[in-house]
């Protein structure tokens, strides 16, 4: 049977709310077996594993760069307190989402690049302190992004690191650098439009075991979920993303590559399990 991970959703955001248990319904129901929720800042620590929980799932724990402006340092302390203390808890599977976006002007400005840096700094250390994977924010900061990591590696593991490069967009170079770090690289709904030739370039050439699939769910809309600031003008509404859109991701990518559906179902999950080891005792 088909078995579809999505490595990168966020469950707990305020347009799930009135009804996140139909979607993760919506999801299984298209073969979406397993969704992985990663946290954006100290306050949704809870709400992603209790979400996690309840629906079988798994959960990362971590400080997004877009939420780092209203981020303490206190923050950084938290975070460390709550790795530690779900240490043992099996639905913990990464130090996540961190990373860097310098895409949004107020971040690229100083002093804010560099509070941003230090927060994803100081959250490798965390990762590696606790020998856990990071799933990585990347928004036009990947030389950046692999900087640091190089620098911090820890010496556990081939490349010295694991975990996924979420929502990668980036050139082929940059991406062979994530793999040979150890890192497999997120598509998601931004591969469905026929203008990202670089992307699905990547998604078609890119090695078979490089890839995860995702939906960042609500966000990154595939394009029939996606409706144009001048649609919405006319009174159509915006689509909502979902994890349950993913095997439809997913067929895309498969065509791109000329490969069954199947075969990218199959060596996507195993390289999700790969990025992810906790996945391999929660998903034997």
């Amino acid at each position: 049977m088909t078995f579809w991970i999505d490595t990168h959703c966020h469950l707990d955001a305020g347009e799930f709310l009135p009804d996140v248990a139909a979607v993760r319904a919506r999801a299984s129901a298209r073969q979406v077996g397993h969704c992985v929720l990663p946290a954006v800042a100290v306050s949704n620590f809870a709400a992603v594993r209790l979400l996690a929980h309840e629906f079988s799932d798994s959960y990362a724990l971590g400080i997004h760069p877009l939420c780092v402006p209203e981020a303490q340092d206190a923050d950084l302390q938290a975070l460390d307190a709550e790795l530690a203390l779900r240490k043992a808890d099996p639905r913990l599977v990464a130090v996540g989402e961190i990373g860097l976006d310098y895409f949004v002007p107020a971040l690229v400005q100083s002093p804010m690049r560099e509070r941003q840096e230090y927060f994803y700094r100081e959250q490798l250390k965390l990762a590696r302190k606790h020998g856990l994977p990071v799933i990585l924010h990347v928004r036009r900061s990947a030389d950046k992004l692999l900087k640091h990591l190089r620098e911090l590696a820890p010496q556990h593991a081939a490349g010295g690191w694991l975990g996924i490069a979420h929502a990668f967009n980036g050139s082929q170079q940059q991406a062979m650098e994530f793999v040979k770090l150890g890192f497999k690289l997120g598509f998601g709904g931004a591969v469905t439009f026929e203008p990202a030739r670089q992307l699905r370039r990547l998604a078609a050439q890119l090695p078979l075991q490089a890839l995860v699939m995702e939906t960042d769910s609500p966000d990154i809309p595939p394009h029939w979920v996606y409706t144009t600031a001048a649609q919405r003008a006319e009174g159509q509404a915006q689509g909502r993303n979902e994890p349950g859109e993913l095997p439809r991701i997913a067929q895309q990518v498969a065509s791109l590559r000329g490969i069954p559906v199947d075969t990218l179902a199959s060596a996507t999950t195993a390289n999700a399990r790969d990025a992810l080891p906790r996945l391999k005792v929660l998903l034997p």
